[in-house]
């Protein structure tokens, strides 16, 4: 049985890490990728792999990437060896872009997406408390906030607005077979 792979998208100050870290010690059995960003390891923030542009370059040109994508001025990767995990049988899931969606779901026609969304007074608030961007680069991302994800891909949404727990007992049931 293959896995099922998840891309969790949504704006910053979401909660999209909060809710893979809460996943991830709900359920031990989840692959969470670790992402390849060319950004400095200090600059804090998810846990991800920081490398500079040409190591960057480098490992995508030797593919081991199995998905990547440019963002905000830096690049991203998702590590190839998600394809493992999945032939494994375990659900993998990934902090992504909107952009790299249509691509992925031809490369893994298997693809769900959880959209995780706050009020952008919420955004606001969660991304002030981080104390990394300045006033005007937060209202530059909340202008950016609004999420139009591409249409005929499987989208399940959680509103991460009031307790952290019912969020993540949102995020645990988008990640639950769809019965029918």
């Amino acid at each position: 049985m293959v896995g099922r792979l998840f891309a969790v998208v949504g704006p910053s100050g979401a909660g999209k890490d909060t809710l893979i870290d809460a996943a991830r010690t709900r359920r031990h059995d989840i692959h969470v990728a670790k992402r390849v960003i060319t950004r400095p390891r200090s600059a804090g923030g998810e846990d991800f792999e920081g490398v500079s542009e040409p190591e960057f370059q480098s490992r995508l040109d030797a593919g081991d990437f199995a998905l990547h994508w440019d963002a905000h001025g830096l690049r991203y990767g998702v590590p190839a060896t998600i394809d493992k995990a999945l032939a494994e049988g375990r659900d993998v899931l990934f902090n992504g872009s909107r952009a790299i969606l249509p691509s992925a779901y031809e490369i893994y026609p298997n693809l769900g997406v959880i959209l995780i969304t706050a009020s952008p007074q919420v955004l606001a608030d969660r991304l002030a408390s981080r104390a990394r961007e300045t006033r005007v680069q937060i209202e530059k991302r909340l202008s950016r906030a609004q999420y139009d994800i591409a249409p005929g891909l499987p989208v399940r949404q959680v509103i991460n607005d009031g307790v952290l727990e019912d969020a993540v007992s949102a995020f645990l049931s988008a990640l639950q077979p769809v019965s029918g």
